[in-house]
């Protein structure tokens, strides 16, 4: 008697574990969504936030610390710590340091160098649309160098479009731009020039040299750094900080160190949730929030000072800002329809291997660009 008591309660206890099951599981996945979600957004935020107030950061730390060369090396600093550190906590995995590979990537690291110097001396004499405006002449050099150097095709009738609409906006910036000076302007043009190397043998590196992403952020980084020595004795750079510290200037108050240390960090973090933006959501969506951080990188530039163009070339920045939209929206490719087989071809598994590392050399392009 007791016994058949005894099974109604258990099967009774069965059956309700069974209906909460799907209850669980239910709110499991919500949890699960909600989570993924946010965290979606909450890299997004950290891109935009990151992009869209850097330059100004920068542009802010080298009025206050008026020493380009010595900056650069405190943001390389920064950003080779960071990569070691993560990858010691094994946040991210990065290649391992190899002299082979160093020597190797010296010519790519020296370019780099000089493309983030010139970045920072751009910034020290001239304001932050101009900056905006050269840089978005970089795809002009760039399409082309592609062309002569790594046998690309020409870019088709709607990139040349782009291009030309980029450069229209740029002339016009120009023509407006009371700000104008010779020095600025000739390390605006050294920066571009640089640039538009940097990214076309950063293409090369990346399809030959065999490392990913966070090693080759590594390896731009450390080996860079290793070159601000010679920085120091060929610009005089030096010099001039024994001078201002004999002097008892204050470049190490903290109205100077602030800014500073934010450039270093926002450098750093600019990689960090530019990568983490690519792995989370589509290529669209990457290009549309590159666009959000520069409007709003006007709009900051705008209200926080008078450092910034007249009305018309805020209308040529707002110009060359759609060519580069048109650029992107014209050198993009569809998606091809994967088909289901059984073994994958050889012709496949090369397909998969460009493209691979065509995905490697847009990181490594937003990484340069957060610099």
């Amino acid at each position: 008697m007791s016994a058949d008591m005894e099974n109604p309660k258990a099967e009774e206890g069965q059956k309700g574990t069974r209906s909460s099951s799907p209850v669980n599981e239910t709110l499991a996945s919500w949890y699960s969504a909600l989570l993924k979600q946010t965290s979606i957004y909450g890299v997004a935020a950290g891109y935009c936030i990151s992009a869209s107030l850097l330059s100004i950061i920068n542009k802010w730390a080298v009025m206050k610390f008026p020493y380009p060369g010595a900056l650069t090396a405190l943001q390389y600093l920064t950003s080779t710590a960071g990569v070691l550190v993560c990858g010691r906590c094994k946040v991210l995995e990065h290649d391992s340091l190899d002299l082979l590979t160093m020597w190797r990537f010296l010519p790519a690291a020296v370019i780099f160098y000089l493309s983030l110097f010139t970045n920072s001396e751009l910034l020290l004499h001239a304001n932050v649309d101009t900056f905006i405006v050269f840089r978005s002449l970089v795809p002009i050099f760039v399409a082309i160098g592609e062309t002569l150097f790594l046998h690309q095709p020409w870019p088709s009738l709607n990139t040349w479009l782009s291009l030309s609409t980029i450069f229209g906006g740029s002339v016009l910036y120009v023509l407006t731009d009371y700000h104008f000076t010779v020095m600025a302007y000739s390390w605006a043009l050294a920066y571009l020039v640089s640039m538009a190397i940097d990214f076309v043998y950063i293409k090369h590196v990346v399809m030959t040299i065999g490392l990913n992403t966070w090693g080759l952020v590594l390896y731009n980084n450390l080996e860079a750094l290793l070159l601000f020595p010679l920085e120091l004795l060929i610009m005089g750079e030096l010099k001039k900080i024994k001078h201002d510290i004999s002097d008892e200037s204050d470049w190490h108050s903290f109205a100077v160190v602030l800014p500073v240390g934010l450039s270093c960090l926002f450098g750093l973090s600019i990689s960090f949730f530019g990568f983490s933006c690519r792995r989370a959501i589509s290529a669209t969506g990457f290009t549309v929030l590159g666009v959000v951080n520069k409007l709003l990188t006007v709009i900051i530039n705008l209200v926080i000072w008078d450092k910034h163009s007249t009305f018309i070339g805020t209308v040529g920045l707002l110009i060359c800002m759609l060519g580069g939209i048109l650029y992107q929206q014209s050198t993009s490719k569809p998606k091809a329809v994967p088909e289901v087989k059984a073994e994958q071809t050889d012709e496949e598994q090369q397909k998969l291997l460009e493209m691979q590392s065509n995905n490697n050399e847009d990181e490594v392009s937003q990484s340069n660009q957060g610099k």
